[in-house]
């Protein structure tokens, strides 16, 4: 007799091992109750982030994108750093009881799916009730110097006896050992400390940073998937730990194979490239009549469907161009005959000769060419969004789609403080005279 579905699902359950659940999950959460199918797969956990800037607000962001509620705390008059860092700013609506030039861009690029708690720790009482958080949450992220947060009682040690099975991450210019360790450390002093900047630019031109915060974005992600495996550790053992991220680290190790030749070799880097490739002939960006193209010419099956779309099928036999090798020794002849035939040509009109050919080929777009590109469309990566006190925005989307789960930005950034009572009503239990108490004295805003 064929089972059921609902017997087999019975039967799979009862299979299935237990997991320990830290005696505060069953006070507080269901992180470790089994979830809806196509719920989020961080529903039910929650994140005390106290972070600023880039690196650890894009680490919360992810968190938050898939289901985690994240708590942001920020300073209660000035907020996050970013907050001021414009223009450009949405600006408030008509009748918005918000003053000033709106919420800046750079803001609301890492801060979606997050709740604004305007917190001051330099009174006690704002101490007080961030170890009430912390052991009421799953996760806390903070990015300040090492050390700094131990005479508030904020550190991991402190945190880790309030509540022993919180993940407590720690993001960092350098880390929390070393002889930098206390440097203070923003993504592109990282980026020329630690080898980027050396290998990034023309190749008769100075070093230059990449044109995005690179390390910091490299860092959030890093830390967010060691944020998630720290809780798959946790679901083994009950036990939570502290995650040391450093800005430094992931620089040196996102160097990838440039790192790896420098290391079987024991020789230089071959210093910057622009946009060709030290192994590799062509490969690389060529002007057009309008613009730029990048043609990726990686074999040299590719580099024969390149020479019949630039209408050269004599270089396929040519010894010079025969082999990738031969073409590296004649880099420069090669490439310039390339842009002479490519300089004739608009942009547009090269993607065209060369659409299902099968060769990698790309028009090199600018930042809105790239938000209104109808793949990007296609992909969902823009989205708008109502935002309470500014109306309509655009926001970037989360970028991975799951077959079951469905992230998405739930809630458009918060304004400063914007769910201050909301989180010490609901999460602490505390009256609006308290609050309001706490107001005046300027713990809270």
């Amino acid at each position: 007799m064929p089972r059921l579905p609902c017997q087999g699902l019975q039967f799979a359950r009862a299979k299935r091992p237990r997991r320990p659940i830290p005696p505060c999950h069953r006070q507080f959460t269901g992180s470790a109750a089994p979830s809806a199918l196509g719920s989020l797969p961080l529903e039910g956990y929650r994140v005390l982030d106290m972070t600023r800037v880039l690196a650890g607000p894009y680490c919360t962001q992810i968190l938050g994108d898939l289901g985690a509620e994240v708590i942001k705390i920020e300073h209660p008059t000035r907020g996050d750093d970013t907050r001021a860092w414009g223009p450009p700013y949405a600006t408030y609506k008509p009748g918005s009881a918000h003053e000033g030039p709106g919420e800046s861009a750079y803001f609301l690029a890492a801060n979606r799916n997050k709740k604004s708690l305007a917190l001051s720790f330099q009174d006690p009482a704002g101490v007080e009730i961030l170890h009430k958080l912390a052991a009421k949450c799953d996760i806390l992220v903070e990015n300040y110097i090492p050390g700094s947060l131990k005479k508030y009682g904020l550190d991991f040690e402190t945190i880790h006896k309030i509540n022993p099975a919180l993940i407590y991450a720690s993001i960092t210019g350098y880390g929390q050992t070393g002889p930098y360790s206390q440097r203070p450390g923003y993504d592109v002093m990282v980026e020329a400390e630690f080898g980027l900047m050396h290998i990034t630019g023309c190749r008769d031109g100075p070093p230059v940073k990449v044109g995005v915060a690179v390390t910091d974005l490299t860092t959030g992600l890093y830390t967010s998937n060691s944020i998630m495996a720290a809780l798959l550790a946790r679901a083994k053992t009950g036990k939570g730990q502290h995650i040391d991220a450093a800005l430094s680290d992931c620089q040196t190790v996102t160097l990838a194979n440039i790192a790896s030749s420098c290391l079987i070799s024991g020789e230089r880097d071959t210093g910057r490239w622009g946009t060709a490739h030290p192994s590799i002939v062509p490969y690389r960006s060529f002007k057009t009549k309008d613009g730029d193209i990048l043609f990726g010419g990686g074999n040299d099956r590719l580099f024969g469907i390149l020479c019949d779309g630039l209408r050269r099928p004599e270089w396929k036999e040519d010894p010079k161009y025969k082999v990738n090798s031969s073409r590296v020794a004649h880099r420069d002849e090669l490439e310039a005959e390339i842009e002479k035939i490519t300089t004739t040509k608009t942009t547009q009109e090269w993607l065209d000769i060369f659409e299902g050919k099968g060769m990698p080929y790309a028009a090199v777009n600018d930042i809105l060419g790239t938000l209104t590109h109808e793949h990007t469309k296609a992909r969902d990566m823009v989205v708008e969004v109502e935002h309470p006190e500014c109306g309509p925005i655009k926001l970037l989307n989360t970028p991975i789609k799951y077959s079951e789960s469905r992230p998405s930005i739930r809630s458009p950034p918060p304004t400063l403080g914007e769910h201050t009572d909301e989180i010490l009503r609901e999460h602490l239990g505390m009256e609006e005279g308290l609050i309001q108490g706490l107001r005046e004295k300027g713990v809270v805003r």
